[in-house]
């Protein structure tokens, strides 16, 4: 059984990650289980650039098949913020109560239609040699709620709000948000050839 390392710290994408790759047999560890790798610094300037640079650095670590996943939340009012910043939108020590109740007050007095968003991931696969092989990217539309809602999912998800269910993120049960989330999006595009991919490269390696 391949090895895939997510070059993830947060348990909360770990275990939607794991959920979504599960159907292919592959065994899907967390960086956090290696402590000797270092964490990556997010620099980049664009989800894609983040993804690929979390992927390649875990893999030419450990030496292994890794994925390297950046994903945030875009809102319209705020000109695609916090964006790239999600994690850390209220600051560098922030947690997802702080990040929330900065994105409440910067959209007080917003009207309900103008408080459109998305959430956007961007997915990078990188082989053993650190070389990026597939990349993939999923958005789901919402908006953003006055109230958290709900008490599933984490980061933004009480306050983000699929117009067509009524419900929040943070309302809806996992297996719902698993079918319609920016992150199934991505990797739903992205496992079907992820397992070619890596059997093939495997398989020329060992053959």
């Amino acid at each position: 059984m391949t090895s895939i390392i997510i070059a993830s710290r947060n348990r909360g994408k770990i275990v939607e990650i794991e959920d979504l790759l599960a159907p292919y047999g592959f065994e899907i560890q967390c960086v956090a289980d290696f402590p000797d790798v270092p964490e990556a610094v997010e620099d980049g300037e664009t989800f894609d650039e983040n993804a690929a640079k979390k992927a390649t650095e875990v893999a030419n670590h450990l030496g292994c098949w890794a994925i390297g996943e950046d994903s945030g939340l875009c809102v319209d009012a705020l000109k695609g913020r916090p964006g790239i910043f999600s994690a850390r939108f209220a600051g560098e020590q922030s947690d997802d109560q702080t990040n929330n109740q900065k994105l409440i007050d910067e959209l007080d007095g917003v009207a309900d239609a103008k408080r459109g968003a998305e959430y956007r991931c961007h997915v990078a696969l990188a082989d053993p040699s650190g070389q990026i092989r597939l990349t993939s990217q999923g958005r789901c539309r919402g908006r953003i709620t006055t109230q958290p809602r709900g008490e599933n999912g984490f980061g933004y998800d009480p306050y983000f709000e699929i117009r067509e269910l009524h419900r929040t993120f943070g309302e809806l049960p996992k297996v719902v948000k698993r079918h319609l989330s920016h992150r199934s999006r991505a990797f739903r595009h992205m496992a079907p050839r992820l397992a070619g991919v890596v059997i093939s490269t495997d398989s020329a390696r060992t053959g």
